[in-house]
């Protein structure tokens, strides 16, 4: 089938092997010709319409896109500063106005911005294919300004593509990059819960079965309609976004007890002996004093 892409792992050189520390597989030779078949075509297709309409709407100061280069999440955006953090390999496979604006990075784990110093992040397939993505999620909550957003998207293990994917390569060829960690969404929405981060939308998509080739893909067309209305939980791929809350503190100072007042003095108090507007002093009973 010359559909087919070969998903064997690529082995780096001598010297480089440390380079693709946390997340460096992303520019891996064989995820880039995965992207460049009609399946992963397929897929970035559906996730750029995703992005543009997720981050329209999202205002601040600096955004941010970690890898995937072939994907540019920010084009949509109105955010003035909007920088994307990529690998050599990653800066090499880029679109042009990607890598004019690109921060390198060594490792997404160790981002080298301050606290609180971006308001949007995204995420496309870096979690996955992270081999620590507890730390790139609590880098991701460093660096994000209270209220600020991150939108990811990632391959869905409950689908017909993540059955393919746990099949042994030995009786099935693999459709997915075997580097891929596949990420189930209740598991991850409990990831950024423990992080404070409350989900604000999600979604799901890429109903088609897993076909390798173009013409297949455009014969299942259909599914995609079907597959939203009828099992919308088993689409290949997903797309959430989260807001990243803080909670207010209210300080509480000592309780300073109050003084007691040196003495009482008379008031006038409404009796139902005078008028409405009329009102008389009640005196004060001296210690000393007895009744007639």
């Amino acid at each position: 089938d010359s559909d087919e892409v070969d998903m064997s792992v690529n082995q780096a050189p001598e010297g480089e092997a440390d380079n693709g520390r946390a997340s460096a597989i992303i520019g891996l030779q064989a995820w880039r010709e995965w992207l460049a078949s009609p399946v992963g075509r397929y897929v970035l297709e559906w996730e750029q319409a995703c992005y543009d309409h997720a981050v329209a709407d999202l205002f601040g100061y600096v955004a941010l896109q970690l890898s995937l280069p072939e994907l540019d999440t920010l084009r949509n955006n109105r955010m003035p500063s909007r920088l994307y953090g990529l690998s050599r390999a990653d800066a090499s496979a880029g679109q042009g106005s990607v890598v004019s604006t690109s921060v390198l990075l060594e490792d997404n784990g160790e981002l080298p911005f301050r606290d609180q110093s971006l308001d949007l992040v995204t995420l496309p397939h870096v979690i996955e294919f992270s081999s620590d993505p507890h730390q790139l999620l609590r880098e991701v909550d460093r660096v994000l300004r209270p209220e600020g957003r991150v939108v990811l998207t990632g391959f869905n293990p409950i689908s017909l593509w993540g059955i393919r994917s746990a099949i042994p390569s030995g009786l099935l060829r693999p459709l997915l990059p075997r580097q891929s960690q596949m990420i189930a969404l209740p598991r991850l929405r409990d990831w950024f819960k423990l992080l404070s981060f409350e989900f604000e939308r999600g979604r799901y998509g890429c109903y088609r079965p897993p076909c390798r080739s173009e013409r297949w893909l455009e014969r299942t067309r259909f599914m995609e309609a079907a597959g939203d209305r009828w099992w919308p939980i088993c689409g290949a791929v997903y797309s959430i976004s989260a807001v990243k809350r803080v909670r207010a503190m209210r300080l509480v100072g000592p309780a300073w007890a109050k003084p007691a007042r040196a003495g009482a003095r008379a008031l006038p108090v409404a009796s139902p002996q005078f008028g409405p507007r009329e009102t008389t002093p009640i005196p004060r009973r001296r210690p000393d004093d007895r009744p007639d």
